[in-house]
């Protein structure tokens, strides 16, 4: 291998040259595309529109169901029951929703809207700059830096890590501290978050993790990246799921596990439940 000399006690040197021409440059090449991605996309984007009331309403209403869904012992049953009653006929006649008279809300309608439009060809944008980018770097990565060893982490790892760190090199019987040059772009990858959060703030576009995960979660639901959200599928998703919730107040006869706890004498007491 080009640059790499093995002793007989199997010790391996890099030579210097790796470090100042590949190991620097895909990391300095990483930084400035992050940065350049994330103005293009501001440049292409411009700023976010204000999100309407109705929207932040609808969202909002989801979320409340979730709560309750998850946080349902805290609260005692006739309490529980009472909400539930009350979402589920919300979510059921359509209360929440933006437009109230139309619940079919087929592709086709909520693409009549210019907002989920605009808000469907910026997140095609976002996609096409997190994407487009970091293929070409793999690719260049992969073409002209195949089978390169950039560097050895200075801590000891377990064999389970020597397909993450050499990707690209078939060598058993080599250390799992050696870093390819392919394991070096991934790391880079999911690493320089922070970097760019010092450089361009909490709220940037450089970080192409942040895109990838949003599309898997949306892969994930069900639902096209880029594409409105159907609140009102949602909604009557949310309905059927408080409707099977099992409930169970955490508080539920309180006073006789406190005593029995503490080895007092337990006192009979009525269950709140009847």
């Amino acid at each position: 291998m080009s640059g790499l000399v093995e002793s007989t006690d199997q010790a391996m040197f890099l030579d210097p040259a790796i470090r100042d021409w590949v190991l620097f440059p895909i990391t300095i090449i990483m930084v400035l595309v992050g940065v350049f991605r994330h103005q293009l996309t501001i440049l292409m984007t411009g700023e976010p529109p204000k999100p309407d009331i109705k929207d932040i309403r609808q969202g909002k209403a989801l979320m409340r169901g979730q709560l309750l869904a998850q946080n349902n012992s805290y609260i005692s049953a006739p309490a529980f029951i009472e909400r539930k009653r009350y979402l589920c006929e919300a979510y059921e006649e359509g209360k929440y929703l933006k437009n109230k008279d139309a619940k079919d809300q087929s592709a086709a309608n909520l693409m009549a809207d210019p907002k989920n439009m605009e808000a469907m060809m910026d997140g095609m944008k976002k996609q096409m700059m997190g994407i487009v980018p970091q293929t070409l770097i793999m690719g260049w990565i992969q073409f002209f830096f195949s089978g390169f060893i950039l560097i050895k982490l200075p801590f000891p790892l377990g064999v389970r890590f020597k397909q993450m760190l050499q990707s690209g090199i078939m060598t058993p019987n080599m250390d799992v501290r050696w870093v390819s040059s392919l394991s070096w772009y991934f790391i880079n990858l999911f690493g320089l978050r922070g970097v760019f959060s010092l450089i361009l703030g909490g709220e940037n576009s450089a970080d192409g993790t942040r895109d990838m995960t949003a599309m898997s979660t949306m892969g994930a639901m069900g639902q096209q990246p880029g594409q409105p959200q159907d609140y009102n599928k949602q909604f009557l998703s949310m309905k059927d799921s408080l409707s099977i919730v099992y409930h169970e107040w955490d508080l539920e006869n309180i006073e006789q596990r406190v005593f029995v706890k503490y080895g007092k004498q337990a006192r009979i007491f009525k269950s709140s439940r009847k």
